[in-house]
């Protein structure tokens, strides 16, 4: 299987490979480039919703990674990750009410509510995690993003260690 293709400055950065000057135009032709011209948040966020959308929005521009293309997978993470917000929440007040193990029939119903309450949390962080990875919100998908810059190499003669041990000899 075919490995993912690289941005030429990821490919130029690394070193590994050399391009010809053609080679480069015409791949950095054919990279494509997200088009951030009318990003604003759908119509069914809520309020709240529509205000993190639009400060995750911001920060996605700035690094040049959202398009407007993005828009509905960044309204699918805002979503999860309210909804996400909520199941804690949920089980936080739920835990609060723990009845007394002696009431076996009140503590069975409890621990069912706890235990949907529970995969209901799982399923959103999934979903926020699965959009958030998407969208480079995450550490690892966002070190596939990175162009790590090259330092400027200086060339050196070989043989200058040699030279300042003569030197030094002297």
């Amino acid at each position: 299987m075919a490995r993912p293709r690289e941005p030429v400055g990821l490919i130029m950065t690394k070193g590994k490979k050399h391009l010809t000057k053609s080679e480069i135009e015409q791949r950095l032709r054919a990279e494509v480039k997200p088009i951030a011209t009318d990003i604003r948040p759908p119509s069914y966020l809520t309020a709240k919703q529509k205000k993190y959308f639009l400060e995750i929005a911001g920060q996605l521009t700035k690094l040049g990674v959202i398009g407007d293309t993005d828009i509905d997978a960044l309204a699918r993470y805002v979503t999860a990750e309210e909804l996400y917000r909520q199941a804690v929440k949920d089980i936080r007040s739920a835990q609060k009410t723990q009845p007394d193990s002696s009431d076996l029939q009140a503590f069975t119903d409890w621990a069912a509510m706890m235990d949907k309450l529970d995969k209901r949390q799982e399923r959103y962080f999934r979903q926020a995690h699965t959009c958030a990875s998407a969208l480079g919100l995450t550490i690892t998908s966002r070190c596939k993003l990175v162009i790590p810059q090259k330092e400027e190499e200086k060339k050196q003669n070989r043989f200058a260690q040699f030279d300042k041990a003569v030197n030094e000899n002297d």
